[in-house]
């Protein structure tokens, strides 16, 4: 009996647990899919410059590239207008959508400074000291948008 009734539980609480997933294709999921990358990208890159990580040339190169191709995508799955159906776990302000003109300004800005980041990585061999500035303005970029347009 006590089997029957903890399969019973098991099975209620997986369904129960697939009712919040996002749809893979909604604009939601794909741009939190896209941010997690270049969260995971970023994390190792700030992580070597802070000794957290050992510092890896070759390694930050190829996370600041990852990074500088995803740069320009999350954007387009931010409507201009806010989807009636924008459920699910978004942390997206209303102020994304109530000021587009400044959202989509720290967007560009954020690319640049992912951009000059890359640049600098490809033309040299990257030092902790060489890109510590570049990856400094790239986080700026990120927290200066999170503040204004990201709920915490």
């Amino acid at each position: 009996m006590k089997l029957k009734t903890l399969f019973v539980l098991l099975l209620a609480g997986s369904a129960l647990a697939g009712c919040h997933r996002l749809d893979p294709n909604s604009p939601l999921a794909k741009r939190q899919a896209i941010f997690k990358q270049m969260l995971h990208a970023s994390e190792d890159m700030g992580g070597m410059l802070r000794g957290r990580l050992v510092f890896d040339a070759d390694k930050f190169r190829s996370d600041s590239l990852k990074l500088n191709e995803l740069a320009s995508q999350p954007w387009q799955y931010f409507p201009t207008a806010k989807p009636a159906d924008e459920g699910g776990d978004t942390r997206a302000r209303e102020e994304v959508w109530q000021r587009q003109l400044e959202f989509q300004a720290d967007a560009k800005t954020f690319q640049q400074t992912v951009a000059a980041l890359e640049a600098n990585t490809r033309q040299a061999t990257p030092t902790a000291d060489g890109v510590r500035k570049d990856l400094a303005a790239v986080e700026d970029a990120c927290e200066a948008c999170h503040k204004k347009f990201r709920a915490l």
